[in-house]
This record gives C-alpha cells, sequence and structure tokens, in this order.
C-alpha cells in the first residue's frame, strides 16, 4: 500500500532488487505487445547497475522490500523520466504516483524546469496514470510511442 511505503533515492546497490521488479512490471507490457525482446526485459544487472550511477531516480520501500522504481537523469534543464515499474503485487496501490512526485520534487532540485517520459500506445493505464499526473502529450511516433511533458514549477 502506499500509504506504508517509504520513498529514497534509488542506489547502485538497489539494482538486483530494481532489475527482478522491472521485469515482473514490464512482463504484462510484453504481452500486450507480443514482445518479450524490449529493453526493460533484456536489460543486464551490469547495465542497469551503471544507468544508477548518476540517477535522479528513487524507488518505493514496504517493509525493507522494494516494491516500485523510477529512474530519471538530467538533460539540461529536462528531466528525462523513464522505467516506471511497480511490483505486480503492489500496483494499482498509488506508487506510481508516490514515485512519479519524488522524482519530479529530484528533478526540480537539480535544475530541471519540465518532465519528460514516454509509453507505448497501447498502455492505458500507463497513459491514464500520466495525464492524471499532469503530463500532456507531445508528441506520438509512427511506431506507437507516446511521449508526454509536464512543466515542473
Amino acid at each position: 500500500m502506499a500509504d506504508s511505503a517509504s520513498i529514497r533515492p534509488i542506489d547502485t546497490d538497489d539494482a538486483g532488487e530494481v532489475l527482478t521488479i522491472q521485469r515482473a512490471a514490464f512482463a504484462s507490457e510484453a504481452l500486450i505487445y507480443g514482445d518479450a525482446d524490449m529493453p526493460p526485459l533484456t536489460q543486464t544487472l551490469e547495465e542497469l547497475r551503471a544507468e544508477l550511477v548518476e540517477n535522479l531516480g528513487c524507488v518505493a520501500v514496504t517493509d525493507r522490500r522494494i516494491v516500485g522504481a523510477v529512474r530519471a537523469r538530467l538533460d539540461g534543464e529536462l528531466l528525462l523520466i523513464g522505467r516506471l515499474a511497480i511490483a505486480p503485487d503492489q500496483q494499482g496501490e498509488g506508487l506510481g504516483t508516490l514515485l512519479l512526485a519524488a522524482v519530479e520534487d529530484r528533478g526540480r532540485k537539480a535544475g530541471a524546469t519540465e518532465a519528460e517520459l514516454f509509453t507505448g500506445a497501447l498502455s492505458e493505464a500507463n497513459q491514464r496514470l500520466y495525464e492524471r499526473e499532469g503530463y500532456h502529450r507531445s508528441e506520438e511516433t509512427a511506431d506507437g510511442e507516446i511521449f508526454y511533458r509536464k512543466a515542473l514549477r
């Protein structure tokens, strides 16, 4: 439950747990798209660990278990948010909302004035979450990716 979760910055030591959650969470996306060869499912532990070295992401922790994670990095004044993943048994409890707010706050403090993230055209739950949290569609690609942006004030 989101009420009992604490949010903290992501760390390289979290890589193993984050990879497990990422794979579990994105398995449902793979089913939606009929494609198990997507980067969140094929990323290695070493790649993830390297990605976390200077990352503005956060994890949600409940009873010492990481139950959600999001990654982000700064590109100038743009916060690039990626791989929001919630453990399947924790989805729908508000953790995505908490993690987005936390990573936006970290981005703001690091100098970001706008955030960007993306999802696929078939990922309706993700689209609802992003739109509910104030993101607006900024681009739709020919291969079905939908990019969202939000001003960080």
